[in-house]
């Protein structure tokens, strides 16, 4: 029983360690930093819910990941093309459907007021979501 309870006690210290370690991992906090001669703090990018606006901004969310998935889907299809995979005619019926499927996102983007630009997320040190448009 001894042995049991040192072993349980032993595995908490291991949590412990691990959680402590993580923890000083985590980049501080903007009131941790003040007086630190960093340069002057920037403050994050948060997002802020305005009854006003949630349903633009649920769309905003959305449409980014349409347009995420979109990009992908075309990608790989400019991939399977120049590997040759493709028939003509599914190459001819992969492309006027991506077509479409953009043009539908503009006119989703137009309805709610957003441009394409709108919809690439800044993921601050990892850079933008989307690659810049063409």
């Amino acid at each position: 029983m001894a042995a049991e309870a040192e072993d349980r006690f032993r595995r908490l210290d291991e949590v412990a360690d691990a959680a402590a370690r993580a923890f000083r991992l985590l980049p501080a906090a903007p009131q941790d930093l003040t007086g630190s001669g960093r340069g002057p703090q920037v403050p994050a990018r948060r997002i802020s819910s305005d009854p006003d606006t949630v349903e633009r901004d649920l769309v905003r969310l959305v449409l980014t990941l349409v347009e995420l998935l979109r990009q992908l889907m075309e990608r790989q299809a400019l991939h399977r093309v120049d590997q040759g995979d493709l028939t003509e005619e599914q190459e001819e019926r992969l492309g006027a459907t991506l077509m479409i499927l953009h043009d539908r996102m503009t006119e989703l983007c137009a309805r709610y007021g957003l441009t394409m630009e709108d919809l690439n997320l800044d993921l601050g040190p990892l850079g933008t979501l989307l690659p810049p448009a063409d």
